[in-house]
């Protein structure tokens, strides 16, 4: 790859790069879209000319060649469509000039790159902006309840004043002709509403935002962390992790491929961010690791090597403190919706209208999941937050398991006219029809009988279901201690879909896939963690499964780790 031209007219001289490896990582969503390979193609298009103009002032007029030995990192940030890309020259730590040394116009250390700007937890802004480019926001905030609306229209006034008023107009909206409009920003006004709107400037300064924060709690009522309770000590306290650690189960590791991949890990750090706990992170990636790791004895109890694991996954020095992950899971509630609706919204993106989803109930809730892989939609306490996922997905058919359903559920599923097959039997008044079926099956009344496949389906998929609750819910407590299930739930969540996608990419083909033989057959393989400066390097034993997970592309770089410090996360084997 090179750029050519000649030294003697003054101008440039070429570039040669001896070897060259191309990595594409996308961030949310679940297509490459129609031409993969040409992503990578363009990308290697471009290289010669950013090489070049990078490299420019030292390739022009005389002097001896430049040979940089060691590795060079581009990192490109593609915009918008017909947004310039953003680039970043990794620093070159060391430069080899064959007989002589670097010419004057060339410091080292100075020359190649600037200095990297310590790394910050991006604001809720910067979320709040991507999914609206995405024109996923207003999706997104259909899911959220008052409470978290409230929580993020006060973190993004002055930081984005458009998402806050959309916010603000959720909030409204749903308050009705009562809402009090004579305070609401400008388009935020309540139905019904006489008096003129304010606009969002009226919000500035300590004063405004009293005033906001005021507004807020007309709208959704009582509301602790907006008047001002003070984050619990937790994560950003903790002794953060040094040198290195070896681990039992390197699976909390795998997990955050998968979950950056569908944009999860971009949305962890603006989350908590919104809610003051950003210093808190670690604990929230040690709650996800206890999803991945060892059976939680007595409700309670950890093994010794989960809890070194988890320390090492969140980058802390064990052991995390479980009073500290209580406080946090109080603190965090109001935050977690946003992290859940972000994974709804990814798996609804890429399910097939024509498969089935499955709907059980667990934990004094109701969990969705796509039939297809079990990958997790969303957990929730009634039918009716469920509806709009089902909607979201094509409105496909639904296969109701056996469990404790909330009272009402199959009533509402009929009236929502959704397609449903179900073993459960039916209560007194439930609109539903007996099917003709060897075993006992039931279907709404005003649909027609669903395809036979589906009934010949429903054990094995109920089994599947039944399996996972029991493996995820019942047998792994990542938060004994909190009195509120929400942090529970949210890396319930969370660590299924990483377990599924790590299933669905190694064995779709040979078996049907299920999270839980991700969690069967990588529990136990160990891993040695080292913690740089710079990145955080996981390496693992060579053998089947670590080709296996290579072939996959599960240990490729996951950059910008927001519990980490935005240090990388990068495997290798050995």
């Amino acid at each position: 790859m090179t750029a050519p031209t000649g030294r003697a007219t003054g101008e440039a001289g070429e570039v040669t790069v001896h070897r060259c490896t191309v990595t594409v990582v996308r961030r949310g969503g679940w297509s490459w879209g129609p031409d993969p390979r040409g992503l990578v193609r363009e990308v290697i298009d471009t290289l010669p000319e950013m090489l070049a103009d990078h490299f420019a002032r030292q390739l022009t007029g005389d002097g001896p060649d430049v040979e940089i030995t060691e590795p060079v990192t581009v990192t490109v940030r593609a915009g918008r469509a017909h947004a310039p890309a953003e680039v970043h020259f990794a620093p070159v730590p060391m430069v080899e000039v064959p007989g002589g040394t670097l010419p004057d116009a060339v410091p080292c250390g100075e020359s190649f790159a600037e200095a990297a700007d310590p790394w910050e937890v991006p604001a809720p802004a910067a979320l709040f902006g991507e999914l609206a480019e995405r024109g996923e926001l207003d999706a997104l905030l259909a899911l959220l309840p008052a409470e978290t609306l409230g929580l993020y229209a006060l973190a993004l006034l002055g930081a984005d004043d458009a998402a806050a008023a959309r916010l603000l107009t959720e909030l409204a909206r749903r308050a009705g002709p009562g809402a009090p409009a004579g305070h609401l920003p400008a388009g935020a006004a309540g139905d019904g509403a006489a008096a003129p709107p304010e606009p969002l400037a009226a919000y500035a300064g300590p004063a405004g935002r009293e005033e906001a924060a005021r507004l807020v709690r007309s709208l959704t009522g009582p509301y602790d962390r907006t008047a001002g309770e003070p984050a619990p000590p937790g994560g950003g306290a903790a002794a953060r992790a040094t040198g290195e650690a070896h681990v039992r189960s390197v699976l909390p590791f795998l997990l955050v491929g998968p979950l950056a991949r569908i944009g999860y890990l971009d949305a962890v750090g603006p989350a908590l961010a919104g809610a003051e706990l950003a210093g808190d992170l670690p604990l929230f990636a040690a709650a996800l690791a206890y999803k991945a790791l060892g059976v939680t004895a007595r409700g309670w109890r950890r093994g010794e090597h989960d809890g070194e694991a988890a320390a090492a996954f969140a980058g802390l020095e064990p052991p995390v403190p479980e009073e500290g992950l209580a406080a946090f899971a109080r603190a965090v509630r109001p935050a977690l919706p946003v992290l859940d609706g972000v994974l709804a919204l990814s798996v609804c993106r890429g399910h097939d209208p024509a498969d089935p989803l499955l709907l059980g109930g667990t934990d004094d809730g109701l969990l969705l999941l796509d039939a297809q892989g079990v990958f997790p939609i969303a957990w929730a306490s009634d039918t009716a937050a469920l509806l709009p996922h089902w909607r979201a997905c094509g409105r496909p058919p639904v296969l109701v398991c056996d469990g404790p359903l909330p009272p009402g559920c199959l009533r509402e599923l009929a009236s929502a006219d959704v397609p449903f097959l179900t073993g459960v039997r039916p209560l007194r008044g439930d609109p539903l029809v007996r099917m003709p079926w060897r075993t006992p099956l039931w279907t709404g009344a005003a649909r027609p009988l669903p395809d036979p496949r589906l009934a010949a389906g429903l054990p094995g998929h109920a089994d599947r279901f039944a399996e996972l609750v029991t493996a995820l819910v019942t047998e792994r407590r990542a938060v004994p201690l909190a009195r509120d299930g929400a942090l529970e739930r949210t890396v319930t969540l969370a660590a299924a879909l990483g377990l599924s996608t790590i299933a669905w990419t190694l064995w779709r083909d040979r078996e049907t896939p299920d999270p839980l033989l991700a969690l069967d057959r990588f529990a136990d393989l160990e891993a040695t963690v080292r913690f740089e400066p710079a990145a955080v390097r996981v390496r693992v034993p060579m053998g089947r499964r670590h080709a296996d997970l290579l072939r996959g592309g599960l240990l490729a770089d996951v950059p910008d780790v927001p519990w980490l410090g935005g240090r990388a996360l990068t495997f290798s084997g050995g």
